[in-house]
């Protein structure tokens, strides 16, 4: 998978993966990890999914519906994705915070939905619902924010409201960020998230 990696000064944070939204490549959320935390190394992903020219970590039948197929193909190809790129960038494997944005959201939620230890914890901007009707990992110790708009046309509120309770049901710890806005991603949710991490590794 295309991507960049960036060590960073403090190997006790945890390493941030960065997955875009659609139509983002690996450098859209590099200035979002610079500001949730500068110490901490990156590990940000391109989608390998084109859809119309736009990159996704996934394919879709249609808007908000998913072709569970790829989804789970491309969940078990990030996955090993992250195993070979602890071994060949030398960082702990059980200690990755996702960072996703939308599409990039919601593939991380599939990483947690199909994958014990995939991630140490997470950050989904916008995020749906990546699976229903099938019994989760163990998430204990897993901490996750999400950030979610009350006027969002893509994923409507229902979508974080179901997706904070089937975690939490799993083990996770969720906190839920509303933010007045529609799909876009806003200064104040970075903000929101990065205050949220900060109580949890400062």
């Amino acid at each position: 998978m295309q991507h960049i990696f960036k060590e960073g000064t403090n190997k006790d944070k945890p390493v941030l993966l960065l997955l875009h939204g659609t139509g983002g490549d690996e450098n859209d959320l590099l200035a979002l990890a610079d500001i949730v935390d500068p110490t901490a190394s990156v590990l940000s992903v391109r989608g390998n999914v084109l859809e119309n020219g736009m990159p996704r970590f996934f394919k879709r039948l249609a808007e908000g519906v998913f072709d569970i197929e790829d989804l789970i193909f491309r969940t078990n190809e990030l996955n090993q994705f992250l195993d070979s790129s602890s071994k060949e960038y030398n960082f702990d494997r059980s200690n990755i915070m996702a960072i996703g944005y939308s599409n990039g959201a919601n593939i991380a939620a599939s990483l947690l939905f199909h994958y014990e230890n995939a991630l140490k914890g997470a950050i989904l901007h916008h995020p749906m619902v990546p699976r229903r009707g099938i019994e989760l990992p163990q998430l204990t110790d897993t901490k996750i924010f999400i950030a979610a708009g009350t006027n969002d046309p893509i994923c409507p509120q229902q979508e974080s409201v179901d997706l904070k309770e089937l975690l939490e049901g799993a083990g996770a710890t969720v906190e839920i960020y509303w933010e007045n806005r529609g799909h876009q991603l806003t200064m104040n949710e970075v903000q929101a998230a990065k205050q949220w991490y900060d109580g949890i590794y400062k």
